[in-house]
């Protein structure tokens, strides 16, 4: 994970260089016009918040690191790829319920764009999926 922070802080100082070149590119291009007025502002703030982000995620990187108190697999070169295989969980291959999901998801969306009376609808339709999709093992075939 120290790695993972490395690259990531290396990334705040490209994109912080980058955001001075591209500024400093952008008053030397157009010298008739007032250093203010021909600073690019969208890619220069752009730029520098991409810079900003990288330097959350690097801090944010470091100090879990820190906290952890030891290194993950990945960062230990002597370790087999099994170390890192963590337990994801359960989930259910036969489930039709992410799709009903989905489809509220879709539903909400396109009632935003289309018509308000169809928001109503997709949430309603999000309840029943979520619903089902929680207690899904309550009942049925794959009951516990």
């Amino acid at each position: 994970m120290r790695s993972n922070a490395v690259i990531w802080w290396v990334l705040v100082g490209f994109f912080l260089l980058m955001s001075i070149v591209y500024t400093g590119w952008n008053i030397i291009d157009h010298p008739d016009i007032v250093w203010y007025h021909a600073i690019e502002w969208v890619g220069s703030v752009a730029l520098l918040f991409v810079a900003l982000m990288s330097a959350l995620i690097a801090f944010y990187i470091g100090r879990v690191h820190h906290a952890q108190g030891g290194e993950l697999p990945a960062d230990i070169l002597t370790a087999e790829i099994d170390d890192g295989d963590p337990e994801i969980g359960e989930f259910s291959p036969w489930s039709w319920w992410p799709l009903v999901l989905a489809f509220s998801a879709a539903l909400a969306m396109i009632g935003l764009a289309v018509g308000h009376w169809m928001v109503p609808i997709g949430l309603g339709v999000f309840v029943v999926a979520i619903v089902g999709w929680v207690y899904e093992y309550y009942r049925g075939h794959f009951a516990r």
